[in-house]
């Protein structure tokens, strides 16, 4: 694994790089970092050269100034900048859950970078019917943040991410302990006021624009969890394959691959991106 930075106006990307062959750039979700995708990239690298970043503010990535507001544009200017440094032509991208809105805005603006986007249960809950039950408690879960505090806000916002699926925190406190993922905890506890700060109602609030999404060359993929029962994210990858005209992809488990076998999940995303 090769680790480099690339400055960007206003951040530092901290960006890792495995394997060789075409370009898979992957874009995490929420206050997560480049960890999340360690063991996916590692079961890849013998076909793509994988990156995977930590987004501007989120652990190793640290801003020039003052935290403020980061919508999906800011964000995907930045994978552009990445892509622009790889200097290997038009990419693939995965992003999931927050990533998957990025990818979308960068498919847009920066369709010539991008030869297929997969895009897992990106939250774009302006789609759905209860579109402004999620406005409200995104403002619900800022008003908690100032007035209780972080875990307060953060358990908020997890069980709006449950809510109709699997508990993913379950899951997590299930899992294995390791150095590693000890290490990335703790990173991810560093990013959770930026996120729900400067983040989570930027991200929530956006819409695609379908009429150029409709126009361009990528191949846009729309997948939702096999497992995620009704949960949001499943729920607008649904509709905006139905705003695309395109078919659901499915992939194991749920929200992101969890409760997914490594291997398996791996596998589906390597038969998707070689049907371009």
């Amino acid at each position: 694994m090769e680790t480099r930075s690339v400055k960007v106006p206003g951040a530092t990307l901290y960006v890792e790089v495995r394997g060789t062959g075409p370009v898979l750039l992957c874009i995490t979700g929420g206050p997560t970092d480049a960890g999340m995708f360690t063991d996916l990239a590692e079961r890849l690298s013998d076909e793509y050269q994988v990156v995977a970043y930590d987004q501007r503010g989120h652990s190793r990535s640290p801003l020039d100034g003052e935290p403020e507001d980061l919508p999906a544009p800011v964000h995907a200017d930045d994978a552009a900048a990445l892509l622009a440094a790889v200097g290997k032509g038009p990419a693939f991208v995965y992003g999931v859950s927050g990533g998957g809105v990025i990818g979308l805005d960068l498919v847009t603006r920066y369709p010539d970078l991008v030869r297929t986007f997969v895009a897992q249960e990106p939250p774009l809950v302006t789609l759905l019917p209860d579109a402004e039950r999620f406005r409200s408690t995104y403002d619900a879960i800022a008003e908690t943040l100032r007035s209780q505090g972080t875990f307060q806000a953060m358990g908020m916002f997890g069980a709006l991410v449950e809510e109709g699926g699997p508990k993913y925190s379950e899951e997590m406190q299930a899992a294995p302990s390791t150095p590693e993922s000890e290490e990335m905890g703790q990173r991810m506890v560093g990013n959770f006021d930026l996120f729900l700060a400067h983040e989570l109602r930027q991200i929530g609030s956006y819409t695609p624009d379908f009429d150029t999404l409709r126009d361009v060359s990528t191949r846009i993929v729309s997948v939702a969890g096999e497992n995620s029962g009704e949960q949001a994210g499943r729920r607008a990858a649904v509709a905006l394959a139905e705003r695309l005209g395109i078919p659901v992809t499915y992939f194991p488990g749920a929200h992101g691959g969890w409760g997914a076998d490594p291997q398996e999940y791996a596998a589906k995303l390597r038969e998707t991106l070689r049907a371009s």
